[in-house]
């Protein structure tokens, strides 16, 4: 989800890390009372100098949660995908940078299909949404196919009407989408793209699009008149291959504190439903910019 333009010589990027907020429903989020966010930091990261951590998704396998983010290696200059574990959702330990390519990547958007997990990172850097399969209990990931070419951020996918849907961005102000009947495509694209043109405010995603009891709700961070500053909620009402309508659900679902870890933004969610009207989800903030000079 971040992009770094590596231009100046020192550059700066907003100092991210992690943290859990839990709820009563997929647009209900607060910090809990009994945790200290934010959970991960660049502090914790022990396999490479990291300068943030960001762009958290988690999946829970038997009784163990995994979570996946993007670590921003001072070192190679690049994002690369960690993974970090947790017993029960609000205590979580770095483990290790879990997949790094020559080129950078973010967003570790993971999701389980048939008994298998698989990710779609952000490899904009490269022209093209990728999809990796996961082995080894997550420590180890494996590049499967090309989905779609193109400079995209950002892909959210996920299922609904026996279709794949996938939403990305170009830049910060453009929204797409295309679906499949397979998820190995071929992929098309949406007839009604660019389903959001020239606003940086709702266009780009923000974390898992969630499908509860046939109602879609989309997330989507506003990086307008800066980066990454709160995340908004969407119901899409009509989704069709001709067809795209949707909602924005009341205010802004998240946004800076105006003190501490995420004073200053917060750009992304995933949510997931623990038990009824108890949700549980992974949420990033940052509070300042820091340059990467300041960590090698």
């Amino acid at each position: 989800m971040i992009r770094v333009v590596l231009l100046p010589k020192d550059i700066s990027q907003p100092n991210f890390s992690i943290g859990i907020f839990t709820g009563t429903s997929p647009i209900d989020f607060g910090p809990p009372r009994n945790i200290k966010n934010p959970v991960l930091t660049a502090a914790d990261v022990t396999d490479v100098p990291a300068v943030f951590i960001a762009d958290p998704f988690m999946v829970k396998k038997g009784a163990t949660w995994y979570m996946f983010s993007e670590v921003f290696n001072a070192k190679t200059l690049k994002g690369e995908i960690a993974l970090a574990k947790s017993e029960d959702g609000f205590n979580w330990q770095y483990d290790q940078i879990v997949l790094a390519e020559p080129f950078h990547l973010s967003y570790p958007y993971v999701f389980e299909w048939m008994n298998d997990y698989y990710m779609i990172p952000e490899s904009q850097a490269i022209g093209e949404v990728r999809l990796y399969k996961a082995h080894d209990f997550f420590t180890k990931w494996s590049f499967i196919k090309t989905l779609i070419a193109g400079k995209y951020d950002d892909s959210s996918i996920f299922y609904y009407n026996q279709k794949w849907w996938l939403f990305t961005a170009k830049g910060h102000d453009s929204l797409y989408l295309f679906f499949a009947d397979d998820l190995m495509g071929p992929w098309m694209p949406h007839p009604r793209n660019p389903l959001v043109s020239g606003d940086p405010h709702f266009a780009r995603p923000g974390g898992r699009v969630l499908v509860i009891d046939g109602k879609i709700i989309r997330f989507a961070q506003d990086d307008a008149p800066d980066y990454g500053l709160k995340v908004h909620a969407f119901e899409v009402t009509q989704l069709a291959t001709e067809s795209y309508e949707e909602k924005i659900i009341g205010e802004s679902l998240l946004q800076p504190s105006g003190h501490g870890w995420n004073s200053t933004g917060m750009h992304h969610i995933d949510a997931h439903c623990i038990r009824e009207n108890q949700w549980l989800a992974c949420v990033d903030g940052w509070d300042r910019r820091v340059k990467v000079s300041e960590r090698r």
